[in-house]
Protein backbone atom coordinates (compact mmCIF):
# COMPACT_ATOMS: atom_id res chain seq x y z
CA UNK A 1 0.00 0.00 0.00
CA UNK A 2 1.40 3.26 -1.09
CA UNK A 3 2.26 5.77 1.70
CA UNK A 4 2.04 9.19 1.76
CA UNK A 5 4.50 9.96 4.19
CA UNK A 6 5.51 13.82 5.43
CA UNK A 7 8.41 15.54 3.96
CA UNK A 8 10.69 17.88 5.25
CA UNK A 9 10.95 21.04 4.32
CA UNK A 10 13.63 23.49 4.15
CA UNK A 11 13.79 27.19 4.08
CA UNK A 12 16.47 29.25 2.91
CA UNK A 13 16.46 32.52 4.88
CA UNK A 14 18.22 35.52 4.01
CA UNK A 15 19.01 38.94 4.55
CA UNK A 16 16.34 41.24 2.88
CA UNK A 17 17.94 44.07 2.23
CA UNK A 18 18.30 44.44 -1.68
CA UNK A 19 20.87 46.18 -3.68
CA UNK A 20 23.47 44.30 -3.30
CA UNK A 21 23.41 42.53 0.32
CA UNK A 22 20.81 39.79 -0.82
CA UNK A 23 21.60 39.57 -4.23
CA UNK A 24 25.15 38.69 -3.14
CA UNK A 25 23.67 36.16 -1.02
CA UNK A 26 21.43 34.45 -2.99
CA UNK A 27 23.11 31.52 -4.43
CA UNK A 28 24.92 30.69 -1.09
CA UNK A 29 21.87 30.41 0.78
CA UNK A 30 20.30 28.63 -1.67
CA UNK A 31 22.72 25.89 -2.01
CA UNK A 32 23.07 25.54 1.81
CA UNK A 33 19.30 24.46 1.44
CA UNK A 34 20.07 22.12 -1.65
CA UNK A 35 23.26 20.58 0.73
CA UNK A 36 21.35 19.86 3.30
CA UNK A 37 18.55 17.99 1.24
CA UNK A 38 20.96 15.76 -0.38
CA UNK A 39 21.95 14.51 3.48
CA UNK A 40 18.89 13.74 3.85
CA UNK A 41 18.05 12.29 1.07
CA UNK A 42 21.38 10.07 1.13
CA UNK A 43 20.90 9.17 4.62
CA UNK A 44 17.40 8.68 5.72
CA UNK A 45 14.61 6.48 4.56
CA UNK A 46 10.99 6.39 5.28
CA UNK A 47 9.43 3.10 7.01
CA UNK A 48 8.95 1.67 3.38
CA UNK A 49 12.33 1.76 2.49
CA UNK A 50 11.64 5.49 -0.01
CA UNK A 51 14.40 8.35 0.47
CA UNK A 52 13.07 11.21 2.32
CA UNK A 53 11.53 13.55 0.31
CA UNK A 54 12.79 17.20 1.21
CA UNK A 55 10.74 20.58 -0.13
CA UNK A 56 12.34 23.88 -0.34
CA UNK A 57 11.01 27.18 -0.50
CA UNK A 58 10.71 28.45 -4.02
CA UNK A 59 12.95 31.69 -3.11
CA UNK A 60 15.12 32.23 -0.05
CA UNK A 61 13.28 33.96 2.72
CA UNK A 62 13.48 37.58 3.51
CA UNK A 63 10.98 38.64 5.29
CA UNK A 64 7.14 37.86 6.21
CA UNK A 65 5.84 37.43 2.49
CA UNK A 66 8.31 34.83 1.40
CA UNK A 67 7.69 33.20 4.86
CA UNK A 68 3.74 33.36 4.04
CA UNK A 69 4.67 31.81 0.61
CA UNK A 70 7.00 28.93 2.10
CA UNK A 71 3.94 28.23 4.52
CA UNK A 72 1.58 27.61 1.95
CA UNK A 73 3.71 25.45 -0.06
CA UNK A 74 4.66 23.47 2.79
CA UNK A 75 0.99 22.83 3.28
CA UNK A 76 0.39 21.67 0.34
CA UNK A 77 3.11 19.50 -0.34
CA UNK A 78 2.69 18.03 3.12
CA UNK A 79 5.73 19.14 5.23
CA UNK A 80 5.85 17.66 8.72
CA UNK A 81 8.51 19.58 10.27
CA UNK A 82 10.87 22.50 8.87
CA UNK A 83 14.58 23.43 9.09
CA UNK A 84 15.71 26.80 8.28
CA UNK A 85 19.36 27.19 6.87
CA UNK A 86 21.18 30.63 6.79
CA UNK A 87 24.08 31.89 6.72
CA UNK A 88 23.49 35.58 7.29
CA UNK A 89 21.79 38.05 9.42
CA UNK A 90 18.29 37.84 8.92
CA UNK A 91 15.49 39.64 10.10
CA UNK A 92 14.14 37.42 12.88
CA UNK A 93 10.68 37.40 13.87
CA UNK A 94 9.76 38.44 9.73
CA UNK A 95 11.20 35.13 9.00
CA UNK A 96 10.96 32.19 11.34
CA UNK A 97 8.26 29.19 10.70
CA UNK A 98 5.10 30.00 12.75
CA UNK A 99 3.61 26.92 12.70
CA UNK A 100 2.84 25.75 16.10
CA UNK A 101 2.44 22.13 15.43
CA UNK A 102 5.18 20.80 13.67
CA UNK A 103 8.57 20.49 14.76
CA UNK A 104 11.18 23.41 14.24
CA UNK A 105 15.09 23.46 13.77
CA UNK A 106 17.71 26.11 12.80
CA UNK A 107 20.64 26.09 11.22
CA UNK A 108 23.22 29.08 11.22
CA UNK A 109 26.04 28.81 10.03
CA UNK A 110 28.95 29.63 11.71
CA UNK A 111 31.07 31.78 9.43
CA UNK A 112 32.88 35.24 10.07
CA UNK A 113 32.19 36.81 6.82
CA UNK A 114 28.29 36.76 7.37
CA UNK A 115 26.85 36.51 11.22
CA UNK A 116 24.55 33.47 10.48
CA UNK A 117 24.85 32.33 14.23
CA UNK A 118 24.19 35.94 15.00
CA UNK A 119 20.48 35.36 13.26
CA UNK A 120 20.39 31.94 14.49
CA UNK A 121 20.60 33.21 18.11
CA UNK A 122 18.28 36.23 17.68
CA UNK A 123 15.66 33.98 16.19
CA UNK A 124 15.63 31.27 18.68
CA UNK A 125 14.67 34.37 21.19
CA UNK A 126 11.82 35.25 19.11
CA UNK A 127 10.96 31.26 19.30
CA UNK A 128 11.49 31.28 23.24
CA UNK A 129 9.27 34.45 23.52
CA UNK A 130 6.59 32.87 21.08
CA UNK A 131 6.15 29.22 22.66
CA UNK A 132 7.11 28.19 20.10
CA UNK A 133 9.98 25.78 20.68
CA UNK A 134 13.08 25.30 18.19
CA UNK A 135 16.23 23.29 18.03
CA UNK A 136 19.15 25.17 17.29
CA UNK A 137 22.04 23.85 15.39
CA UNK A 138 25.79 25.52 15.47
CA UNK A 139 28.90 24.21 14.30
CA UNK A 140 31.86 24.21 16.44
CA UNK A 141 34.12 25.10 14.00
CA UNK A 142 34.47 28.65 11.92
CA UNK A 143 33.59 28.06 8.23
CA UNK A 144 34.51 29.98 4.87
CA UNK A 145 31.45 31.66 3.30
CA UNK A 146 31.49 29.44 0.21
CA UNK A 147 32.19 25.78 1.93
CA UNK A 148 29.52 23.88 0.85
CA UNK A 149 30.53 21.09 3.61
CA UNK A 150 28.28 20.36 6.58
CA UNK A 151 30.51 19.78 9.22
CA UNK A 152 30.30 16.01 11.25
CA UNK A 153 28.73 18.12 14.63
CA UNK A 154 26.35 19.79 12.54
CA UNK A 155 25.51 16.64 10.39
CA UNK A 156 24.75 15.04 13.02
CA UNK A 157 22.41 16.81 14.38
CA UNK A 158 20.71 17.69 11.56
CA UNK A 159 20.27 13.94 11.36
CA UNK A 160 19.02 13.93 14.89
CA UNK A 161 15.98 16.24 14.46
CA UNK A 162 15.55 15.01 11.00
CA UNK A 163 14.62 11.16 12.97
CA UNK A 164 12.76 12.61 15.88
CA UNK A 165 10.59 15.36 13.67
CA UNK A 166 9.82 12.55 11.14
CA UNK A 167 8.75 10.18 13.93
CA UNK A 168 6.46 12.95 15.10
CA UNK A 169 5.16 13.54 11.60
CA UNK A 170 4.42 9.99 10.51
CA UNK A 171 2.77 9.66 13.99
CA UNK A 172 0.42 12.23 13.35
CA UNK A 173 -3.29 11.17 12.10
CA UNK A 174 -2.43 7.82 12.67
CA UNK A 175 -4.27 5.12 14.87
CA UNK A 176 -3.33 2.78 17.83
CA UNK A 177 -5.63 -0.49 17.51
CA UNK A 178 -6.47 -2.11 20.86
CA UNK A 179 -7.75 -5.84 20.18
CA UNK A 180 -9.39 -6.17 23.63
CA UNK A 181 -9.61 -4.61 26.92
CA UNK A 182 -6.87 -4.98 29.94
CA UNK A 183 -4.81 -8.01 30.17
CA UNK A 184 -4.70 -9.11 33.77
CA UNK A 185 -4.51 -5.83 35.36
CA UNK A 186 -1.54 -4.31 33.72
CA UNK A 187 -1.48 -0.63 33.66
CA UNK A 188 0.23 -0.66 30.33
CA UNK A 189 -2.63 -2.69 28.66
CA UNK A 190 -5.37 0.63 30.12
CA UNK A 191 -5.23 2.19 26.83
CA UNK A 192 -5.38 5.79 27.27
CA UNK A 193 -6.53 7.55 24.28
CA UNK A 194 -5.90 10.94 26.09
CA UNK A 195 -2.62 10.53 25.96
CA UNK A 196 -2.56 9.24 22.21
CA UNK A 197 -4.37 12.27 20.79
CA UNK A 198 -2.77 15.00 22.91
CA UNK A 199 0.82 13.58 23.05
CA UNK A 200 1.26 12.05 19.60
CA UNK A 201 -1.86 13.18 17.53
CA UNK A 202 -3.41 9.60 17.17
CA UNK A 203 -6.94 8.10 17.26
CA UNK A 204 -7.34 4.87 19.79
CA UNK A 205 -9.67 2.42 17.89
CA UNK A 206 -11.12 -0.30 20.02
CA UNK A 207 -12.02 -3.79 18.70
CA UNK A 208 -13.29 -6.37 20.76
CA UNK A 209 -11.32 -9.70 20.40
CA UNK A 210 -14.51 -11.29 19.71
CA UNK A 211 -14.02 -9.77 16.01
CA UNK A 212 -11.28 -11.83 15.40
CA UNK A 213 -13.37 -15.33 16.18
CA UNK A 214 -17.02 -13.46 13.95
CA UNK A 215 -13.91 -13.24 10.91
CA UNK A 216 -12.54 -17.16 11.41
CA UNK A 217 -16.04 -17.89 11.76
CA UNK A 218 -17.32 -16.62 8.89
CA UNK A 219 -14.20 -16.83 6.95
CA UNK A 220 -13.66 -13.37 6.75
CA UNK A 221 -10.14 -13.49 5.07
CA UNK A 222 -8.12 -13.97 1.98
CA UNK A 223 -8.79 -17.86 1.89
CA UNK A 224 -6.28 -18.01 -1.28
CA UNK A 225 -3.20 -16.24 1.37
CA UNK A 226 -4.56 -18.44 3.86
CA UNK A 227 -3.80 -21.43 2.05
CA UNK A 228 -0.03 -19.81 0.95
CA UNK A 229 0.49 -18.91 4.77
CA UNK A 230 -0.15 -22.34 5.77
CA UNK A 231 2.06 -23.90 3.25
CA UNK A 232 4.71 -21.93 4.44
CA UNK A 233 4.21 -22.15 8.08
CA UNK A 234 4.38 -25.98 7.59
CA UNK A 235 7.37 -25.96 6.02
CA UNK A 236 9.35 -23.29 7.76
CA UNK A 237 7.43 -23.52 11.38
CA UNK A 238 5.81 -26.48 11.93
CA UNK A 239 9.05 -28.64 10.87
CA UNK A 240 10.46 -26.74 13.61
CA UNK A 241 7.83 -27.36 16.75
CA UNK A 242 9.30 -28.55 19.77
CA UNK A 243 8.73 -31.01 22.57
CA UNK A 244 5.61 -30.75 24.28
CA UNK A 245 6.92 -30.19 27.79
CA UNK A 246 2.98 -30.18 29.18
CA UNK A 247 1.97 -32.62 31.52
CA UNK A 248 0.36 -35.81 30.32
CA UNK A 249 -3.58 -35.44 31.03
CA UNK A 250 -3.36 -31.64 29.79
CA UNK A 251 -1.31 -32.40 26.30
CA UNK A 252 -2.92 -31.57 22.95
CA UNK A 253 -3.66 -34.75 20.30
CA UNK A 254 -1.41 -34.15 17.26
CA UNK A 255 -4.89 -33.32 15.43
CA UNK A 256 -5.97 -30.14 17.50
CA UNK A 257 -2.07 -29.30 17.58
CA UNK A 258 -2.79 -28.88 13.93
CA UNK A 259 -6.08 -27.33 14.01
CA UNK A 260 -4.53 -24.71 16.24
CA UNK A 261 -1.74 -23.80 13.83
CA UNK A 262 -4.07 -23.20 10.97
CA UNK A 263 -5.86 -20.97 13.78
CA UNK A 264 -3.10 -19.10 14.73
CA UNK A 265 -2.32 -18.24 11.13
CA UNK A 266 -5.56 -16.74 10.57
CA UNK A 267 -5.54 -14.89 13.48
CA UNK A 268 -2.27 -13.43 11.52
CA UNK A 269 -3.82 -12.53 8.81
CA UNK A 270 -6.80 -10.93 10.15
CA UNK A 271 -5.13 -8.72 13.13
CA UNK A 272 -2.60 -7.70 10.09
CA UNK A 273 -6.08 -7.04 8.34
CA UNK A 274 -7.56 -4.96 11.27
CA UNK A 275 -4.64 -2.90 11.32
CA UNK A 276 -4.10 -1.70 7.65
CA UNK A 277 -7.00 -2.87 6.14
CA UNK A 278 -7.17 -5.82 2.52
CA UNK A 279 -8.08 -5.22 -0.94
CA UNK A 280 -9.10 -8.79 -1.19
CA UNK A 281 -11.74 -8.18 1.04
CA UNK A 282 -13.44 -5.62 -0.90
CA UNK A 283 -14.07 -8.45 -3.83
CA UNK A 284 -15.23 -10.64 -1.43
CA UNK A 285 -18.26 -8.47 -0.45
CA UNK A 286 -16.52 -6.89 3.19
CA UNK A 287 -16.00 -3.33 2.02
CA UNK A 288 -15.60 -2.44 5.66
CA UNK A 289 -13.58 -5.14 7.07
CA UNK A 290 -11.35 -3.78 3.30
CA UNK A 291 -10.47 -0.60 5.16
CA UNK A 292 -8.98 -1.72 8.52
CA UNK A 293 -8.32 1.23 11.30
CA UNK A 294 -5.29 2.87 9.83
CA UNK A 295 -3.01 1.94 12.97
CA UNK A 296 0.33 2.44 12.93
CA UNK A 297 0.74 0.34 15.79
CA UNK A 298 -1.72 -2.07 17.79
CA UNK A 299 -1.84 -4.58 20.52
CA UNK A 300 -3.88 -7.98 21.64
CA UNK A 301 -5.03 -8.66 24.86
CA UNK A 302 -5.06 -12.29 25.30
CA UNK A 303 -4.53 -13.25 28.62
CA UNK A 304 -6.99 -14.52 30.12
CA UNK A 305 -10.34 -14.21 28.34
CA UNK A 306 -9.07 -15.38 25.23
CA UNK A 307 -5.95 -17.98 26.03
CA UNK A 308 -8.40 -19.65 29.09
CA UNK A 309 -9.83 -21.27 25.78
CA UNK A 310 -8.39 -20.39 22.60
CA UNK A 311 -5.03 -20.61 21.11
CA UNK A 312 -2.54 -17.31 22.13
CA UNK A 313 -1.43 -15.07 19.93
CA UNK A 314 2.14 -15.90 20.08
CA UNK A 315 2.92 -16.86 16.52
CA UNK A 316 1.20 -14.29 15.51
CA UNK A 317 2.69 -11.28 17.88
CA UNK A 318 5.93 -13.07 16.46
CA UNK A 319 5.36 -13.05 12.76
CA UNK A 320 3.88 -9.44 12.63
CA UNK A 321 6.55 -7.86 14.50
CA UNK A 322 9.39 -9.20 12.44
CA UNK A 323 10.84 -8.21 9.36
CA UNK A 324 9.31 -11.19 6.94
CA UNK A 325 6.26 -13.56 6.82
CA UNK A 326 4.91 -16.01 3.91
CA UNK A 327 4.74 -12.89 1.39
CA UNK A 328 8.63 -12.25 2.26
CA UNK A 329 11.17 -9.88 3.43
CA UNK A 330 8.60 -6.56 4.50
CA UNK A 331 8.28 -3.79 6.95
CA UNK A 332 7.93 -5.00 10.40
CA UNK A 333 4.45 -4.22 12.25
CA UNK A 334 4.51 -2.65 15.97
CA UNK A 335 2.50 -4.78 17.52
CA UNK A 336 1.99 -5.09 20.91
CA UNK A 337 1.59 -8.57 23.48
CA UNK A 338 -1.02 -8.07 26.47
CA UNK A 339 -2.28 -4.58 24.47
CA UNK A 340 0.31 -2.90 26.62
CA UNK A 341 -0.12 0.45 24.31
CA UNK A 342 2.60 1.95 26.53
CA UNK A 343 4.97 -0.43 25.26
CA UNK A 344 4.03 -0.53 21.89
CA UNK A 345 4.09 3.25 21.42
CA UNK A 346 7.68 2.81 22.87
CA UNK A 347 8.62 0.02 20.11
CA UNK A 348 6.87 2.17 17.45
CA UNK A 349 9.30 5.12 18.83
CA UNK A 350 11.99 3.04 18.31
CA UNK A 351 11.17 1.31 14.81
CA UNK A 352 10.30 4.89 13.51
CA UNK A 353 13.94 5.99 14.82
CA UNK A 354 16.01 2.68 13.08
CA UNK A 355 13.30 1.19 10.93
CA UNK A 356 13.95 -1.93 12.30
CA UNK A 357 12.18 -4.56 13.94
CA UNK A 358 11.54 -4.17 17.82
CA UNK A 359 12.01 -6.80 20.66
CA UNK A 360 9.09 -6.79 22.85
CA UNK A 361 9.86 -8.62 26.66
CA UNK A 362 9.25 -8.45 30.15
CA UNK A 363 11.83 -7.62 32.06
CA UNK A 364 12.02 -10.29 34.36
CA UNK A 365 14.56 -11.46 36.39
CA UNK A 366 18.17 -8.97 37.77
CA UNK A 367 20.78 -12.13 37.54
CA UNK A 368 23.72 -10.95 40.13
CA UNK A 369 27.09 -12.44 39.57
CA UNK A 370 26.85 -14.03 42.88
CA UNK A 371 23.08 -15.74 42.08
CA UNK A 372 24.47 -16.79 38.63
CA UNK A 373 27.45 -18.43 40.42
CA UNK A 374 25.50 -19.95 43.04
CA UNK A 375 22.88 -21.82 41.07
CA UNK A 376 24.94 -22.75 38.03
CA UNK A 377 28.31 -23.18 39.47
CA UNK A 378 29.71 -20.36 36.86
CA UNK A 379 31.66 -17.20 37.89
CA UNK A 380 30.60 -14.73 35.36
CA UNK A 381 33.23 -13.06 33.33
CA UNK A 382 33.70 -9.92 30.59
CA UNK A 383 30.66 -8.48 30.03
CA UNK A 384 28.55 -10.46 32.23
CA UNK A 385 31.09 -9.90 35.24
CA UNK A 386 28.41 -7.46 36.93
CA UNK A 387 25.37 -9.73 36.19
CA UNK A 388 22.53 -9.31 33.54
CA UNK A 389 18.48 -8.47 33.33
CA UNK A 390 16.92 -11.33 31.91
CA UNK A 391 14.12 -10.27 29.18
CA UNK A 392 12.08 -12.96 28.61
CA UNK A 393 8.30 -12.76 27.52
CA UNK A 394 6.12 -15.35 27.02
CA UNK A 395 6.60 -16.82 23.70
CA UNK A 396 6.49 -13.85 21.41
CA UNK A 397 9.43 -12.15 20.37
CA UNK A 398 10.06 -10.92 16.93
CA UNK A 399 12.42 -13.34 15.35
CA UNK A 400 14.69 -10.57 13.87
CA UNK A 401 15.66 -10.59 18.15
CA UNK A 402 18.11 -13.91 17.30
CA UNK A 403 20.40 -11.89 16.15
CA UNK A 404 20.76 -13.74 13.08
CA UNK A 405 21.08 -10.98 10.50
CA UNK A 406 24.84 -10.25 9.99
CA UNK A 407 26.75 -6.60 9.30
CA UNK A 408 29.86 -7.29 6.51
CA UNK A 409 32.23 -8.36 9.41
CA UNK A 410 29.73 -10.94 10.60
CA UNK A 411 28.60 -9.31 13.68
CA UNK A 412 25.36 -9.64 14.65
CA UNK A 413 22.69 -7.03 13.62
CA UNK A 414 19.00 -5.93 13.38
CA UNK A 415 18.70 -4.32 10.22
CA UNK A 416 16.49 -2.37 7.97
CA UNK A 417 14.07 -5.22 6.76
CA UNK A 418 15.16 -3.45 3.15
CA UNK A 419 19.22 -4.51 3.71
CA UNK A 420 17.96 -8.58 5.08
CA UNK A 421 18.40 -11.41 2.43
CA UNK A 422 16.70 -14.62 2.17
CA UNK A 423 19.66 -16.36 3.84
CA UNK A 424 19.55 -14.46 6.85
CA UNK A 425 16.02 -15.19 6.92
CA UNK A 426 16.60 -18.92 6.47
CA UNK A 427 18.85 -18.38 9.49
CA UNK A 428 16.04 -16.85 11.65
CA UNK A 429 13.60 -19.39 11.26
CA UNK A 430 16.48 -22.16 11.84
CA UNK A 431 17.40 -20.26 15.45
CA UNK A 432 13.61 -20.42 16.68
CA UNK A 433 11.72 -23.34 17.94
CA UNK A 434 7.65 -22.94 18.28
CA UNK A 435 6.80 -24.75 21.36
CA UNK A 436 3.25 -25.89 22.29
CA UNK A 437 1.99 -23.35 24.60
CA UNK A 438 2.82 -23.99 28.37
CA UNK A 439 -1.27 -25.49 29.07
CA UNK A 440 -1.15 -24.27 32.73
CA UNK A 441 -0.25 -20.43 31.49
CA UNK A 442 -2.41 -20.99 27.84
CA UNK A 443 -5.29 -23.00 28.21
CA UNK A 444 -6.26 -23.04 24.98
CA UNK A 445 -3.33 -23.25 23.55
CA UNK A 446 -1.07 -21.98 20.88
CA UNK A 447 2.63 -21.93 20.04
CA UNK A 448 5.42 -19.81 21.47
CA UNK A 449 8.81 -18.87 19.56
CA UNK A 450 11.84 -19.95 21.41
CA UNK A 451 15.37 -18.46 21.09
CA UNK A 452 18.36 -17.14 22.40
CA UNK A 453 19.60 -13.71 21.30
CA UNK A 454 23.16 -14.07 19.81
CA UNK A 455 25.58 -12.36 21.74
CA UNK A 456 27.77 -8.67 21.36
CA UNK A 457 24.73 -6.60 19.78
CA UNK A 458 24.60 -3.08 21.11
CA UNK A 459 20.82 -2.05 21.79
CA UNK A 460 18.65 0.44 23.73
CA UNK A 461 15.82 -0.46 26.20
CA UNK A 462 13.23 2.10 26.34
CA UNK A 463 9.18 2.53 27.88
CA UNK A 464 6.63 4.96 28.26
CA UNK A 465 5.12 5.03 31.86
CA UNK A 466 1.92 7.30 32.65
CA UNK A 467 2.28 8.97 35.92
CA UNK A 468 -0.70 10.46 37.70
CA UNK A 469 -0.18 13.99 38.06
CA UNK A 470 2.87 14.20 36.04
CA UNK A 471 1.68 12.59 32.47
CA UNK A 472 3.80 10.75 30.32
CA UNK A 473 7.92 9.55 31.47
CA UNK A 474 10.35 7.96 29.30
CA UNK A 475 13.06 5.78 30.37
CA UNK A 476 16.07 4.94 28.37
CA UNK A 477 19.08 2.35 28.97
CA UNK A 478 21.70 1.58 26.26
CA UNK A 479 23.84 -1.92 26.42
CA UNK A 480 24.67 -4.77 24.65
CA UNK A 481 23.00 -8.52 24.65
CA UNK A 482 24.56 -11.17 26.55
CA UNK A 483 24.78 -14.70 26.43
CA UNK A 484 26.21 -17.52 29.02
CA UNK A 485 27.17 -20.75 28.08
CA UNK A 486 25.30 -23.07 27.07
CA UNK A 487 24.52 -25.36 29.93
CA UNK A 488 25.07 -22.39 32.54
CA UNK A 489 22.00 -20.66 30.30
CA UNK A 490 20.06 -23.82 30.46
CA UNK A 491 20.07 -24.14 34.08
CA UNK A 492 18.84 -20.46 34.26
CA UNK A 493 16.50 -20.85 31.08
CA UNK A 494 14.51 -23.64 33.13
CA UNK A 495 13.89 -21.67 36.07
CA UNK A 496 11.09 -19.69 34.46
CA UNK A 497 9.64 -21.48 31.13
CA UNK A 498 12.22 -22.81 28.45
CA UNK A 499 9.22 -22.66 25.78
CA UNK A 500 10.01 -18.81 26.07
CA UNK A 501 12.60 -16.89 23.74
CA UNK A 502 15.32 -15.03 25.61
CA UNK A 503 17.56 -11.77 26.05
CA UNK A 504 19.84 -11.43 28.46
CA UNK A 505 20.93 -7.33 28.57
CA UNK A 506 23.85 -5.60 30.28
CA UNK A 507 23.25 -2.06 30.69
CA UNK A 508 25.60 0.59 30.54
CA UNK A 509 26.39 1.69 34.17
CA UNK A 510 27.66 5.06 35.12
CA UNK A 511 28.24 4.47 38.92
CA UNK A 512 25.87 6.99 39.51
CA UNK A 513 21.82 7.56 40.18
CA UNK A 514 19.83 5.16 38.29
CA UNK A 515 22.98 3.37 36.55
CA UNK A 516 25.08 3.26 39.57
CA UNK A 517 25.00 -0.68 38.88
CA UNK A 518 23.19 -3.27 36.82
CA UNK A 519 20.23 -3.90 39.77
CA UNK A 520 19.53 -0.31 40.05
CA UNK A 521 18.22 -0.12 36.39
CA UNK A 522 16.27 -3.25 37.01
CA UNK A 523 14.71 -1.51 40.57
CA UNK A 524 14.20 1.72 39.01
CA UNK A 525 12.28 0.34 35.58
CA UNK A 526 8.80 1.62 35.65
CA UNK A 527 6.95 -1.34 34.82
CA UNK A 528 7.03 -4.92 33.72
CA UNK A 529 7.92 -4.23 29.90
CA UNK A 530 10.67 -2.87 28.17
CA UNK A 531 10.88 -1.91 24.27
CA UNK A 532 14.76 -2.83 22.76
CA UNK A 533 15.86 -1.89 19.59
CA UNK A 534 18.99 -2.29 17.34
CA UNK A 535 21.61 -0.03 18.39
CA UNK A 536 22.54 2.90 20.78
CA UNK A 537 19.49 5.12 20.43
CA UNK A 538 19.34 6.91 23.30
CA UNK A 539 20.16 10.46 21.89
CA UNK A 540 17.40 10.36 18.91
CA UNK A 541 14.95 9.32 21.73
CA UNK A 542 15.94 12.23 23.99
CA UNK A 543 15.44 14.11 20.94
CA UNK A 544 11.70 12.71 20.13
CA UNK A 545 10.96 12.63 23.21
CA UNK A 546 11.55 16.94 23.98
CA UNK A 547 9.58 17.33 20.83
CA UNK A 548 6.87 15.81 22.32
CA UNK A 549 7.43 17.51 25.71
CA UNK A 550 7.36 14.13 27.14
CA UNK A 551 10.09 14.70 30.18
CA UNK A 552 12.94 11.52 30.47
CA UNK A 553 13.52 10.37 34.20
CA UNK A 554 16.44 7.80 33.27
CA UNK A 555 18.88 7.67 30.87
CA UNK A 556 22.63 6.64 30.49
CA UNK A 557 23.51 9.04 27.62
CA UNK A 558 26.70 11.32 27.55
CA UNK A 559 25.67 14.79 27.97
CA UNK A 560 27.43 15.96 25.02
CA UNK A 561 25.23 14.29 22.66
CA UNK A 562 21.92 15.46 24.25
CA UNK A 563 19.69 17.48 21.74
CA UNK A 564 16.43 19.47 22.88
CA UNK A 565 14.91 22.89 21.81
CA UNK A 566 16.86 26.05 22.95
CA UNK A 567 14.19 27.06 25.29
CA UNK A 568 14.80 24.08 27.46
CA UNK A 569 18.30 25.78 28.75
CA UNK A 570 16.17 28.75 29.66
CA UNK A 571 14.40 26.07 32.57
CA UNK A 572 17.12 25.77 34.81
CA UNK A 573 21.25 24.04 34.18
CA UNK A 574 20.38 20.63 35.78
CA UNK A 575 19.78 18.42 32.24
CA UNK A 576 17.11 16.29 33.88
CA UNK A 577 15.23 19.29 36.31
CA UNK A 578 14.90 21.79 32.93
CA UNK A 579 13.53 18.87 31.22
CA UNK A 580 10.96 18.57 33.46
CA UNK A 581 10.20 22.18 33.75
CA UNK A 582 10.34 22.69 29.78
CA UNK A 583 7.57 19.78 29.40
CA UNK A 584 5.37 21.14 31.66
CA UNK A 585 5.51 24.68 30.84
CA UNK A 586 4.52 23.96 26.90
CA UNK A 587 2.56 20.70 27.27
CA UNK A 588 1.12 18.58 24.61
CA UNK A 589 1.51 19.28 21.36
CA UNK A 590 -1.88 18.50 20.08
CA UNK A 591 -3.81 19.79 23.36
Amino acid sequence: MQQNYPKIGIRPVIDGRRGGIRESLEDTTMNLAKSVEKLYRENLRYPDGSPVECVIADSCIGGVREAALCAEKFEKENVGLSLSVTPCWCYGSETIDMNPTIPKAIWGFNGTERPGAVYLSAALAVHNQKGLPAFGIYGREVQDMNDPSIPADVQEKLLRFAKAGLAVAIMRGKSYLSIGSVSMGIGGSMTNPDFLQEYLGMRTEFIDASEILRRIQLGIYDHDEFAKAMQWTKEHCMTREGEDFNPEHLKHSREQKDKDWEFVVKMTLIMRDLMIGNPALDTMGYGEEALGHNAIAGGFQGQRQWTDFLPDGDFSEAILNSSFDWNGIRKPFTFATEDDHLNGISMLFNQLITNTSQIFADVRTYWSPEAIERVSGWKPEGILKDGAIHLINSGSCTLDGTGQQSDENGNPVMKPFWEISEEEVEKMLDATTWYPASLEYMRGGGYSSQFLTRAGMPVTMCRLNLIKGLGPVLQIAEGWTATFPEEVFDIINKRTDKTWPSTFFVPRITGKGRFTDIYSVMNYWGANHGAISYGHIGADLITLASALSIPVNMHNVDDEKIFRPDAWSAFGSDNEGADYRACAAYGPLYR
